[in-house]
């Protein structure tokens, strides 16, 4: 039997860029509760929801706490939330406090971290200054992403990595004329990431819609699969322009291959030309 209509192994969703405000009614708190809700009627075996960074829209207690309470009133018949900071979670403060704001909203362990998920590794990197638009990511975090890319068992296994800001010139919105990447350590972490193939990257920040081109970015024969996740808050085209939409993935793992298909939120609805398929046979 064909692996792949065998049922997935596991499936998990990632999400990025909720922009979560203060105003409970915002478009963008609907969108994400909307997003939530979508997951729970959709995949009830979801082994989590990894969220790629940017979860409030200015980082304020104010959104946390809405950012809880969305959670709160939604997390029933959901998986569990796993996350990494964006810029407009961390940036342009006292690094410690905006940090700790960070952490202890989202209940996670540190700047970046790792989880093993039914056998599966799941690496979420993060910046550790409060810079702008870029992330920065010392050389002790890429020492251990590589560690940590080296504990696969099987080679021909995936390892799925999470992080804000996209490498230049790979996804949609990372082009240079775009202006949308924002690794301060491009070329160091490009390095570390040549070395382990069987890593899946999936990064936000420039919020381009899943229709356009280059969502799925096959490295080239040099480095690992990358994927733009979107945003669920609204979404930015390759004419330079906002779109009013709310976007992710529903991610679906086999034994030979990974299966990634976009889904729209605000339509309830699958994205076609937004459907991909890794293999590791």
């Amino acid at each position: 039997m064909n692996p792949i209509d065998a049922g997935p192994l596991l499936t998990f969703q990632v999400i990025t860029d909720t922009h979560v405000t203060a105003d409970p009614d915002h478009v963008y708190n609907r969108h994400f509760e909307q997003a939530l809700k979508d997951i729970a009627a959709n995949d009830p075996n979801s082994v989590g929801i990894m969220h790629a960074g940017d979860v409030t829209d200015h980082g304020f207690p104010q959104e946390y706490e809405e950012f809880q309470r969305t959670w709160e009133r939604c997390k029933g018949g959901l998986p569990p939330l796993y996350l990494t900071t964006g810029n407009h979670d961390v940036a342009l403060g006292v690094w410690d406090s905006r940090l700790g704001n960070f952490l202890a909203a989202t209940r996670m362990p540190a700047a970046y971290h790792d989880h093993w998920i039914g056998g599966y590794h799941f690496i979420f990197l993060g910046t550790e200054q409060g810079l702008e638009l870029f992330c920065h990511l010392s050389d002790e975090q890429l020492r251990w992403l590589d560690e940590k890319l080296g504990e696969n068992a099987s080679p021909g296994k995936p390892a799925f990595v999470f992080l804000h800001q996209p490498l230049k010139n790979t996804t949609a919105g990372s082009m240079e004329e775009q202006k949308w990447y924002g690794v301060t350590q491009d070329d160091e972490l490009k390095a570390v990431l040549a070395k382990h193939r069987h890593a899946i990257l999936f990064t936000g920040h420039g919020h381009w819609e899943l229709e356009a081109p280059r969502n799925y970015y096959d490295g080239e024969g040099k480095l690992p699969a990358m994927f733009n996740a979107a945003s669920v808050a609204y979404l930015w085209t390759d004419e330079d322009k906002r779109k009013e939409g709310s976007q992710g993935y529903y991610v679906e793992v086999y034994e030979d291959r990974v299966l990634v298909r976009g889904r729209d939120f605000a339509a309830g609805a699958w994205l076609e030309s937004a459907r991909f398929e890794v293999s590791f046979a």
